[in-house]
């Protein structure tokens, strides 16, 4: 079906392009925007979808990818995110590989081009859902409305809510999936390039390829055979829909379908829901157990068992999508957690926001179905569809989602509502041309308040502590803003502010675990011990299987003396988390100190035979053997410790003591100078350096170094004594020599 004019579009105050410089404008606005986050760092969700994912790493296997979800975690786990997109984490390992490793500026200058090719992209989509199928002679598509798909195309290029997916690196999933989404709309229309009456099957297989890989990169990909399904009815069979639902409703006529089976609408339509049923039937089976399990905090109006409050507060979800994209100035890297309170009752004010959301889409709705002018109908009609339709996986209704509001999820939405939007404005052109004037200063002022918020919000993207103190003016209630600026504060070694924030997030959200784990963390840091006791015991009351809270009040209970109770929550830690050799290793400490020594050489023999790395165990087993008089046996554990870890100057120091002990003087020397070497301001290791040249009869290094530790501390305990020891004799030497 082509449509040969769009009346409207001369009529925006709009310069008219050629299509290369109309393409140039969209991709620079789109640079323009967000090109200030280039050089930021990972932030939130980053941190574990990158810096903590193994399979970005190169010794990592590549199937890996196949196998595993988003995160990283193996997708048969009952903790996965069952989050499936291989091609995103794909991307993040090439990136990996090409910058030599986590350096973020490969990876957001990536997302940024990714945004402009899209931005230009949407230009061709646009074309083709408002001036339709008409080509050249050269079979290129003529764009009918080049004012109109440029001002939409510049509309999206600059909308604020493409901030999180642009600026945030974990976005790249949307903007991938949103790059094959266009992909495959452009393959399926280029079926339809010798006209409505024929098309080509081998184009629409090519569509159902580009749609997996869509949905390979985000869940949300499979949503480009809705679309392709209605630009096929509206657009190439020119279906009415308003009046075919009256025939079948009202069958004041019977159904003709000669003329839609003579252009191949149903075996199209049958091959695109084919395809679409196996795309998730295979993606049910990848999911392996079953949905991911989320909880009340990430989605409260799911867990409503009252369906009608359940109801309103899905409405009012998307009023607030629905208002980020027309006012993108409140803008939250997350809303949960108390962010939006549940409506309970039909008296709340913000019944208000739902009401006005359907009665502007029945009225739209109706604009779309119902009008007389053709071109105004399809237009409508698509670009609601292209509005409403990729939201539907973040609706609830067909599954619970894992969020409020995610401004991520309105990326690809936001393509329908630039579209409706720049129409809106070239139809008001139309009606009104003697305001174009200040039509024209409209448009400009609307798309330079995007592009300044754009920049403002990527901005705040760049680091962590602007991203999460610009949430506390939008989100005061989110405990979990709280919680993050308290963690970055944390991290930075303000405890004093992290604190209060802590406290803040437990206050709003009473159950907060989390939080009440790194406030209790850090109480115990600062020998609170017991409220850090009250907060931690707390904690994993509500919380019976975290297994960091019970190794911290294990840590705390140590502190007190209260040896069996915190065995006991070690043992729980443990028992939640077997592969834990951090409290492998604490629990080596409290049985150290009630002289449980074999106890405590095999808590330590566990955390290395877990984390080979783990240096601290490595070194408090060689010491423990040390002082006990198992020389030998601490001999061949230190020499074992330094074959894994052989720049670790605390291991070389305990071992050179070991070996100074054994009486082999020129070993323990060479370790005691290689850990100088890599710490030469250590001051016991010049003491005890100075002890072995001592023994060895070496007087002269042993006063020089003897001389060295007591500069570095004059308070190190026996060094002085050993000092004062040395002078003495060295002063008798001095006497005795004739």
């Amino acid at each position: 079906m082509a449509v040969t004019q769009v009346y409207w579009d001369h009529h925006l105050p709009l310069p008219k392009l050629a299509p290369v410089q109309a393409k140039l404008t969209v991709a620079l606005v789109g640079l323009l925007c967000f090109v200030n986050s280039y050089d930021g760092e990972f932030v939130f969700d980053d941190s574990e979808a990158i810096v903590n994912n193994k399979d970005l790493k190169p010794a990592s296997p590549l199937s890996n990818i196949w196998n595993n979800d988003f995160w990283g975690s193996n997708l048969s786990s009952n903790s996965s995110h069952k989050s499936y997109r291989p091609l995103t984490v794909l991307t993040f390992r090439l990136n990996y590989l090409l910058a030599g490793g986590l350096h973020p500026i490969g990876f957001h200058v990536l997302n940024i081009i990714l945004h402009a090719v899209i931005s230009v992209f949407m230009i061709d989509m646009f074309a083709i859902l408002i001036g339709g199928l008409d080509y050249d002679d050269k079979g290129r598509t003529l764009n009918r409305a080049p004012k109109t798909t440029l001002l939409a195309a510049i509309f999206f290029a600059a909308h604020p809510v493409h901030t999180e997916s642009v600026a945030g690196i974990v976005g790249r999933a949307d903007l991938l999936c949103t790059l094959f989404f266009q992909l495959s709309f452009l393959t399926y229309c280029r079926a339809f390039n010798k006209g409505s009456d024929s098309f080509s099957l081998k184009w629409v297989i090519v569509s159902l390829a580009l749609c997996a890989a869509a949905m390979l990169c985000k869940e949300q990909g499979i949503t480009v055979l809705g679309l392709n399904a209605a630009f096929d009815v509206l657009l190439i069979c020119n279906v009415n829909v308003y009046e075919l639902c009256q025939r079948l409703i009202f069958r004041k006529t019977p159904l003709d379908l000669k003329e839609v089976q003579r252009m191949g609408l149903l075996p199209r339509l049958a091959l695109l829901a084919l395809g679409g049923l196996s795309m998730l039937y295979a993606r049910w089976r990848i999911m392996g157990t079953g949905p991911p399990a989320f909880t009340e905090v990430d989605n409260p109006a799911s867990f409503e068992e009252n369906i009608f409050i359940r109801i309103v507060n899905y409405n009012y979800y998307y009023s607030l999508n629905a208002w980020l994209l027309l006012c993108p100035w409140w803008l939250c890297f997350d809303w949960s957690m108390g962010c939006v309170p549940l409506i309970k009752s039909a008296t709340d004010w913000r019944m208000v926001w739902p009401l006005l959301l359907w009665c502007f889409l029945i009225g739209l709705i109706n604009q779309a179905l119902c009008s007389q002018d053709s071109q105004k109908r399809r237009t409508l009609t698509l670009g609601l569809v292209l509005l409403v339709v990729p939201f539907l996986p973040a609706c609830n209704i067909f599954f619970r989602v894992g969020f409020v509001v995610a401004e991520r999820v309105l990326y690809l939405s936001s393509a329908g509502y630039c579209l409706l939007l720049a129409y809106s404005l070239g139809h008001c052109c139309y009606r009104w041309s003697k305001y174009r004037t200040l039509l024209f200063v409209m448009v400009l002022t609307l798309l330079s308040v995007h592009v300044v918020r754009c920049a403002l919000r990527s901005h705040q993207w760049r680091s962590e502590q602007s991203l999460f103190v610009s949430a506390l003016s939008v989100c005061p209630l989110n405990a979990k803003v709280h919680y993050n600026v308290g963690k970055n504060l944390a991290d930075r070694g303000n405890t004093t502010a992290a604190i209060r924030y802590y406290r803040e997030a437990v206050r709003l959200h009473p159950t907060y675990v989390h939080a009440m784990n790194n406030l209790g963390n850090i109480l115990k840091e600062r020998n609170e011990l017991i409220e850090a006791e009250q907060l931690l015991s707390k904690a994993v009351s509500i919380q019976p299987d975290f297994a960091a809270a019970w190794m911290n009040l294990g840590i705390v209970q140590n502190s007190l003396r209260k040896f069996e109770e915190a065995e006991q929550s070690y043992r729980n830690a443990i028992r939640f988390r077997r592969k834990y050799p951090d409290c492998y290793y604490n629990l080596g400490r409290l049985y150290a100190d009630q002289n449980r020594h074999l106890d405590a050489l095999n808590a330590w023999r566990n955390a290395t035979v877990l984390k080979p790395d783990h240096s601290l165990a490595w070194n408090n087993m060689v010491i423990l053997l040390d002082n006990t008089g198992n020389l030998g046996q601490a001999e061949l554990i230190g020499r074992e410790a330094l074959k894994l870890l052989p720049n670790d100057h605390t291991i070389m120091f305990s071992l050179a003591n070991v070996l100074g002990k054994l009486q082999k003087y020129k070993e323990s020397e060479g370790f005691f100078l290689h850990a100088l070497r890599i710490n030469p301001n250590a001051a016991s290791c010049h003491g005890n350096l100075a002890v072995l040249y001592h023994r060895w009869g070496k007087l002269e290094l042993a006063k020089k170094h003897y001389e060295l530790s007591l500069k570095l501390d004059p308070e190190a305990p026996g060094t002085r004594d050993n000092y004062n020891m040395l002078q003495r004799k060295l002063d008798q030497i001095k006497r005795s020599t004739p």
